[in-house]
């Protein structure tokens, strides 16, 4: 804007400056129309020279913007890789834990007494329902007793863990006078289990029972074989807090 105004302030002077010299017509209007081609000239570079700037300064803002998108991405990552970080730690805190409890059980594996399996990345003891208990019953047989005061020498020992004593039975029905359903059977012998633990030596606070009856089968009810698995108790290792997801950012969407 400025060099045009400085144009148009010279052809003013040059025409001043023409007409007082006696300038012929024709070498005046020649010089005047070459200085508006050069001021048409400069008012298109103007034009060009503002629509640099206004792209980069479009270029800039997006610039910026990705910067900014780059930055929450970066600590997105940087929050990613400190929860896998905490989660590996756990991992192997718990994997020890479960090769620990393996090296005990290891010769009540041996003997058939009970079986130690990983289901739903849970590490559970299962002991079948006839070393335990009588046919339709939830008072613990004198092997049952055995094998879990054997149990519970071991699980005592494990101060820092919880264990869930969960009941299973087969697709058959019960109705008797103590248990009107596979509900009630389940639940009760978990109880006697748990209780059968704490009185010795596990500690109360780390154990609870649960009933499930036959709705989580080890195997097929189709037969007796299948049957036989689905009878069982489970004691399930319980993860520790640390080892579950983070779910702190979760909060402001339930409060």
């Amino acid at each position: 804007m400025r060099s045009f105004r400085l144009y148009v302030g010279l052809v003013a002077v040059f025409g001043m400056i023409a007409v007082g010299c006696g300038v012929p017509q024709e070498k005046y209007d020649a010089d005047i129309a070459a200085l508006k081609a050069e001021i048409e000239k400069t008012r298109g570079e103007l034009g060009q020279t503002n629509a640099a700037l206004e792209s980069m300064r479009t270029e800039k803002e997006g610039l910026e913007q990705q910067l900014k998108g780059l930055n929450a991405e970066l600590a997105r990552i940087a929050s990613e890789s400190s929860e896998y970080a905490r989660l590996a730690a756990a991992a192997k805190k718990r994997m020890e834990t479960f090769r620990k409890m393996l090296e005990r059980f290891r010769s009540m594996v041996e003997s058939g007494k009970l079986k130690i399996k990983i289901v739903n990345n849970k590490m559970l003891v299962e002991m079948a329902s006839a070393i335990l208990f009588p046919s339709g019953s939830a008072k613990l047989s004198d092997e049952g007793e055995e094998a879990l005061t054997e149990v519970a020498g071991i699980l005592a020992t494990i101060t820092d863990r919880n264990f869930q004593v969960a009941g299973h039975t087969d697709n058959v029905p019960i109705k008797n006078k103590r248990f009107k359903s596979n509900w009630s059977l389940s639940a009760a012998r978990a109880v006697a289990v748990v209780r059968h633990l704490i009185e010795n030596g596990v500690a109360m606070e780390n154990l609870s029972a649960a009933g499930y009856a036959e709705t989580q089968p080890a195997a097929s009810n189709d037969d007796a074989e299948g049957k036989a698995q689905n009878r069982r108790i489970e004691i399930v290792l319980q993860p520790n807090l640390d080892e579950l997801p983070d779910l702190s950012s979760l909060e402001s969407m339930i409060e």
